[in-house]
């Protein structure tokens, strides 16, 4: 029952920023049946456990619900989702895991427990942590999931497009899988050579998702994106967020106030050097409500967000692989992974080949590599 809670939160990704995406289920434990299923709302609100009680109706009294993150017990937009559960009259609550939000925290399923709720928490914790990792890490860290996507030739050459015109270097599942994980995500951010080299469009182009593109960043160094790029003339229909340094602006007064013209948002963001500064950069973002992060770009980007250790997943996408069993042991980052993002220590998930391309899923190990930079 869990799972298919997990399984409803994961729909939701994407779509319910600043909140996260929540799976509810309720059940009954003595046949097994399924009466209600939800997830968090588009935008966030309403909340899955609200909705899962209002499909049930009458017959979620005494039965069990399945939620995967604590039900809030504060009052914010709406009313606490504690107070929704007590009033379907549930038995019993099973929980993944507790929400660290500190106006959470616990409060929600002691309060349960004060008014009789049998609650169990901890079911498929793992996998419920790092679904609902944007929500987690906006709350502790103050920055957004970041998700790294590396799309690279068989031999870990990175394609660079010219004139604006990208350079496609993995087929058609492939990009498709790319398309997906823009609709999964709350923000998608390329630097200034990406716009200038491809003058890409950065939306979801999956039928039926068009309406889940991201907020499209640009994150720009000395010179802003041209106000001719794709991403400008198309501000109007999906949001074009430019973060930049006061200097940066400053320098560029002419361009910023056309881009802003254009729809673009500008926001300042501190600088080290001649780049904007990635922590700044996070705060920002999700001072915006940006809770998941997808990071496309170029080498110069992803060696950045390394080097800062701000990196939760990669997802690598390599052309030209052959057959399963001529690439089976693909458990170890390739070589070249680690002169793309030093310093990662990498932990392999998944591997999936796509037509005649590989996609491998490796997420950082955040302690291994804080052992190995103090060492």
């Amino acid at each position: 029952m869990m799972e298919l809670a997990l399984r409803a939160a994961r729909l939701g990704l994407g779509t319910t920023a600043p909140n996260p995406s929540v799976g509810a289920v309720i059940a009954n434990e003595a046949t097994g049946e399924v009466i209600s299923i939800a997830t968090t709302a588009p935008g966030g609100r309403p909340h899955a456990e609200p909705l899962a009680t209002l499909a049930a109706g009458h017959r979620a009294r005494g039965k069990t619900m399945y939620v995967t993150l604590e039900p809030c017990s504060h009052v914010g937009h709406t009313p606490p989702c504690v107070d929704a559960v007590l009033a379907a009259g549930l038995a019993r609550v099973v929980v993944a895991q507790e929400d660290p939000d500190p106006r959470v925290a616990g409060r929600g399923l002691d309060r349960l427990r004060s008014e009789g709720v049998e609650v169990t928490r901890g079911v498929l914790g793992d996998e419920a942590r790092w679904l609902t990792r944007g929500h987690i890490v906006r709350v502790t860290e103050r920055r957004p999931f970041i998700q790294l996507k590396l799309a690279v030739g068989h031999d870990g050459t990175v394609p660079r497009g010219g004139a604006g015109k990208p350079l496609f270097v993995t087929g058609d599942v492939a990009r498709t899988h790319g398309h997906m994980l823009r609709a999964r995500a709350d923000a998608i951010l390329v630097g200034t050579g990406t716009v200038r080299d491809d003058d890409p469009d950065l939306t979801c182009r999956l039928a039926g998702l068009a309406q889940q593109s991201p907020v499209r960043v640009v994150l720009a160094g000395r010179k802003l994106p041209s106000t001719s790029s794709k991403l400008a003339n198309s501000a109007a229909k999906a949001p074009v967020w430019i973060m930049a340094s006061a200097r940066t602006l400053a320098a560029n007064e002419h361009q910023a106030d056309s881009l802003q013209k254009a729809g673009c948002r500008l926001l300042q963001v501190g600088e080290v050097g001649s780049r904007p500064w990635l922590p700044s950069v996070c705060e920002a973002l999700v001072g915006e409500g940006i809770t998941r992060l997808l990071v496309e770009g170029g080498p110069t980007l992803w060696h950045s967000f390394a080097v800062a250790g701000l990196v939760d997943e990669v997802r690598l996408f390599r052309a030209g692989v052959e057959t399963a069993s001529e690439t089976a042991d693909k458990t170890k980052p390739p070589p070249f992974l680690g002169d793309l993002l030093p310093g990662l220590a990498l932990r392999f998930v998944d591997r999936r080949l796509l037509g005649p391309d590989d996609m491998t899923t490796y997420r950082h190990d955040q302690q291994r590599t804080e052992r190995s930079r103090s060492t």
